[in-house]
């Protein structure tokens, strides 16, 4: 099991998603604050935080109402993944287009909203979650993933843009539980509940219920 650490001062991204372990996330950036984060984190190579919104919104719209530092109201939940950069490109000034992986799972015991509007906070990251191989029981989940692989990758589709990212581990609970609960459509709290199960059996245990209530079983 990887030694459980502790960072400070983690740049935030709040999003209206949830990052998972060993997933990927594209991102469109052009808001300066987030512009200077990326940028920072391109160079040092060093991780972001990606969590998901309890309030407010990725972006800052027209009528949004702003709190006392002049930005919006944001929230979000005390929980959420280690961000390393993939893929980085800047194809006009004042845009990034970059691909992240998702890391490690983290806890935030303090936060604060800089200046400029970025949050930052101290973290202590999560327990990796256990190896556990697929059960019998289980297995119609992980061919189901492992068809709608076969076809995606017959779509010749560039590596970058495969919304399922090698190494395939098709046979470990946490990795199909983790890349089902990307794709399937359910509220955002819910994938963050998930998210958050420190058991990867129970984890596909119950998206595997909510496969077999949607006919997807092979």
């Amino acid at each position: 099991m990887t030694e459980n650490l502790s960072l400070t001062s983690l740049p935030l991204f709040p999003l209206g998603t949830v990052l998972y372990p060993g997933g990927s996330l594209s991102l469109r950036i052009f808001e300066v604050r987030y512009l200077d984060m990326i940028g920072k984190c391109h160079k040092s190579g060093a991780p972001f935080g990606v969590v998901s919104l309890t309030e407010g919104s990725e972006v800052r719209r027209p009528g949004d109402v702003p709190s006392g530092d002049g930005f919006a109201h944001e929230a979000f939940n005390a929980v959420g993944t280690l961000a390393k950069l993939v893929d980085f490109a800047t194809p006009q000034p004042g845009l990034m287009m970059i691909r992240c992986e998702g890391t490690r799972r983290f806890r935030i015991s303090r936060h604060e909203k800089l200046k400029h509007g970025l949050w930052v906070a101290d973290i202590s990251q999560l327990p990796d979650d256990q190896c556990i191989a697929v059960p019998d029981d289980l297995k119609k989940s992980a061919t189901a993933l492992g068809n709608l692989i076969t076809k995606l990758r017959e779509r010749d589709l560039p590596a970058s843009e495969m919304p399922i990212q090698a190494p395939y581990l098709l046979d470990d609970c946490a990795w199909v539980a983790n890349r089902w609960c990307e794709l399937l459509t359910m509220p955002l709290e819910l994938k963050q509940r998930l998210m958050e199960l420190d058991n990867p059996l129970v984890r596909l245990e119950l998206v595997s219920d909510m496969l077999e209530r949607n006919g997807i079983t092979s």
